[in-house]
């Protein structure tokens, strides 16, 4: 949401003033002409050639200015606005063909362009022949990403990140500081991983290092790129599972062993003493075999907390992940024939298991039942128990006999290492089985217990592969601490965002209920590393704010404060530049009293960029420009934060050649570019 901007853009003051000097010029000639009248009292011809030539001034510059206006100053606008667009896009369509005294141009313009097209076409065909063995390198690089589980990170000399993989995208859920061009000691800041990086030989061999990364343990395999400008690959485990049961179970197992090896050398040497004593050594005996008895019992109860043990360490093994009960429904009935198809029924949960190890299990526990009942349909249900949940599998009959359900767990698995028993499998998930007959007499079924997972809600849909991973060409931009005004335009890393507001007066109690932004990196738009979150404005949202930006009271319910909110969007920007179109409204905005989070970065403002570049064209809002450089909303866009701030990325890919054209390619001189624009409405506004 932008404050309109007060004051007269530059065209209508000349014509204000054109238009005093015409009136001016005809007053005066009247007032000349009513003077001579009333002094010399003319007659007919004379007195219409004095009021003629009295008014022949006035009328002489209205009528040269409007001469001027429709075949000079409009055609030079409609030529200045086609030329604008031609810079930013050279297959923009034409809308502005020469008029006026300018109509003798259309011929050479459009062999101009023609032959710009024509060119642009040529150096594009030649471009997509030299890059095409590069582009199936490249797209078998985006496929092996997409497939490759190992969460993968690719790095400059200058630790931003070149490249990232799905994986790693999963790993680092709802993290800001993953995305290209971001510095990598902001995503894992360890001081450990720095230095190992600042010591890795350049012959490519790995290293290892523990990192910490929120409450986990990832384990950083660390090579350098043989051959490369210093880059650095990654290859990322969470380790935390292992470093848990390393250092929870096992370490109170291997406490644990001295204390067994006691209590077995304490019954050895008192067995040994008792067999020793002679027959009258009654005292002795009954001491002898209190010692015995005592250190019997410790050996048993340390024996069963040594099982507790082992079975804690069976449970939290690495294979023991969460499963969602539908996922595993699915999958078994991948693996069965068409004729044997179990039905999901009831609410699904997440249990805790070994998937394959589980879907083996289930198989061989089908085949039994269909050995035993025969071809009956198959209901398979999850119920919720106190920590515990069953998965049931549900027929119409009556409950399998105990004997051979024995006869079932004792069953090799063939099809998983080392061959296991049932009875293996189901010990190892702490689970087991049995059969009940259900309450309305006619079903029955067969009930596994699990471990609850603690996990709640469906899985996340799968995202279809976002368009971009990695981007070579940030290793040829600017070292991070170089100084950011002598930095070329097009390596800048910039945050374009924008947000919604309950009204305009923000200095009267308005706030902010929508942060939007997108990151421009490489000077391309990346689709998918984008900032769009609701703000709970602590306030009713007026109905004519709704209005416009459709955004409700419902819809912002359960968002975070601006408080909470503004901290994340701080760390999405992270060393960017930022970028908005009327600027001083979003940061008066975003920058209310109490924010506690400056803003301190450079601000890019399109609004007042295009002013500086066309001062003598009406219609500098982001409508108007998104017509003017051939830029479109996607419907429902329009004054969302998100949307707006995608236009704005886009406006202002689209007039970076035209500042290049200029000279004005570095930071330092857009912001100077872009103050010269800035009136006195416009600091009176911000």
């Amino acid at each position: 949401m932008s404050r309109r901007l007060s004051g007269l853009p530059r065209r209508q003051r000349l014509i204000g003033l054109w238009l005093l000097l015409s009136g001016i010029s005809i007053f005066g000639g009247a007032t000349f002409a009513l003077w001579l009248d009333t002094l010399f009292q003319p007659r007919g011809i004379a007195r219409l050639v004095l009021w003629a030539g009295c008014f022949s001034g006035g009328a002489t510059i209205f009528m040269v200015g409007l001469l001027l206006e429709r075949q000079l100053f409009t055609p030079l606008r409609h030529l200045q606005v086609q030329l604008a667009r031609l810079v930013a896009n050279p297959d923009a369509r034409d809308d502005y063909p020469p008029e006026g005294w300018l109509r003798a141009l259309g011929p050479d313009l459009v062999r101009v362009r023609e032959a710009w097209r024509t060119d642009r076409s040529r150096l594009a065909t030649a471009h997509a022949e030299g890059a095409r063995s590069a582009a199936r390198i490249r797209q078998e690089l985006e496929t092996l990403l997409q497939v490759l589980e190992t969460p993968l990170l690719l790095c400059d000399h200058h630790r931003r990140i070149l490249l990232f993989n799905q994986a790693a995208e999963t790993l680092f859920e709802d993290h800001a500081s993953l995305g290209l061009g971001k510095r990598l000691e902001a995503l894992l800041p360890a001081v450990s991983l720095q230095d190992a990086l600042s010591q890795l030989p350049s012959n490519g061999a790995p290293r290892e290092v523990l990192v910490p990364s929120g409450e986990r343990w990832l384990r950083a395999t660390l090579r350098r790129v043989p051959g490369s400008h210093g880059e650095t690959m990654l290859t990322l485990v969470d380790t935390t599972a292992a470093w848990t049961s390393e250092m929870g179970a096992r370490a109170e197992l291997l406490d644990g062993l001295p204390r067994l090896r006691r209590h077995g050398a304490s019954l050895t040497s008192a067995a040994d003493a008792l067999s020793a004593l002679p027959e009258g050594a009654g005292e002795m005996r009954r001491r002898l075999e209190r010692v015995i008895a005592e250190e019997s019992q410790a050996l048993g109860e340390d024996i069963d907390g040594l099982s507790t043990l082992i079975e804690r360490m069976q449970q939290e093994g690495e294979r023991l992940v969460p499963l969602w009960s539908n996922d595993l429904w699915a999958s078994l009935n991948e693996r069965l024939p068409t004729t044997r198809q179990l039905t999901a029924v009831g609410m699904p949960a997440w249990l805790k298991g070994d998937a394959s190890a589980l879907l083996v299990l289930l198989g061989s526990l089908l085949d039994t039942l269909a050995s035993t009942l025969g071809d009956v349909p198959l209901e398979g249900e999850v119920c919720l128990g106190n920590k515990r949940i069953y998965l049931d599998l549900i027929w119409e009959g009556k409950p399998l006999a105990e004997s051979r359900l024995g006869e079932w767990q004792k069953q090799d698995l063939e099809a998983l290492p080392f061959t296991p028993r049932v009875a293996d499998v189901l010990h190892q998930h702490d689970s087991d089985v049995w059969s009940l007959a259900d309450d309305d007499g006619r079903h029955a079924r067969l009930r596994l217990p699990f471990h609850a997972a603690g996990r709640v809600g469906a899985p996340r849909p799968t995202l279809p592969p976002r368009p971009e991973f990695h981007d070579f060409g940030i290793a040829d931009l600017p070292a991070p601490d170089a100084e950011l005004a002598a930095r070329p335009l097009r390596a800048l890393e910039v945050v374009a965002f924008d947000t919604e507001t309950t009204g305009l007066e923000l200095r009267r109690g308005d706030t902010v209920i929508s942060i939007g932004a997108c990151r421009v990196v490489n000077a391309r738009l990346l689709a998918s590393e984008t900032f769009d979150l609701y703000v709970d404005p602590g306030k009713p949202i007026p109905p004519a704010s709704t209005a416009i930006h459709g955004i409700t009271d419902d819809a912002v319910t359960g968002a975070p404060p601006l408080s909470v909110a503004l901290p994340r969007f701080r760390d999405y920007v992270g060393d960017a530049v930022l970028l908005a179109h009327n600027a001083a409204f979003d940061l008066l905005a975003l920058q209310s009293p109490g924010a506690g989070i400056a803003l301190d970065m450079p601000v890019l403002d399109t609004l007042l960029i295009s002013r500086a570049l066309d001062a003598s064209l009406d219609g500098h809002d982001l409508d108007s420009l998104a017509e003017r450089y051939d830029l479109s909303f996607p419907p429902g866009t329009r004054h969302t934060a998100l949307g707006d701030a995608r236009v704005t990325a886009e406006l202002w890919l689209s007039l970076l050649p035209r500042l290049e054209a200029r000279g004005v390619d570095t930071l330092e001189k857009a912001l100077t570019l872009q103050n010269s624009a800035l009136s006195k409405e416009d600091a009176c506004a911000s």
